[in-house]
């Protein structure tokens, strides 16, 4: 059986990403592994597209509830100035609903900050209109997550 792939932009750093997912798979006990791979990504120059290849990092998950989970992330630059994260995770079948919800959720509560909020400063660097920043939040919010309010989970730290 095939999963299903989710690709949403988000406003945190590939490592934060990354970080975060490895901090759920720990709660759970899940044994992951780290993935490097390059993917091509587009830029427009003025009007001409110019194509480049970019790091891609990654993390799967190779036994526990989640098998067959993977997370990669890269960054891009996606016209003149100012980067934006990319998000692609693959869903196992066996992974949805309830199960799938709450590791999402978790996932973007152990985050630094809303990954699917921009700041003003960002996003005119970035391109102010910008379909990405409606889509990510768009996405989140049909995947079950409140994007309306987004609530930072506790270290052990604090």
């Amino acid at each position: 059986m095939v999963g299903r792939l989710l690709e949403i932009p988000v406003s945190v750093t590939p490592t934060d990403a990354i970080r975060a997912l490895r901090l759920v798979g720990e709660s759970r006990g899940w044994s992951m592994r780290r993935l490097e791979e390059s993917r091509m990504v587009h830029r427009f120059a003025i009007i001409m597209p110019l194509s480049r290849m970019t790091r891609v990092l990654g993390i799967e998950v190779l036994e526990g509830s989640a098998r067959g989970l993977s997370l990669r992330t890269w960054s891009n630059v996606p016209g003149s100035a100012g980067r934006i994260t990319w998000i692609s995770i693959e869903i196992p079948p066996h992974l949805e609903g309830e199960e799938w919800k709450s590791i999402l959720d978790e996932w973007s509560s152990r985050l630094p900050r809303c990954p699917w909020q921009w700041t003003f400063g960002e996003r005119s660097i970035i391109g102010f209109l910008l379909p990405e920043y409606r889509r990510s939040r768009v996405h989140f919010g049909r995947e079950g997550i409140d994007v309306k309010q987004w609530t930072e989970a506790l270290t052990e730290e604090e």
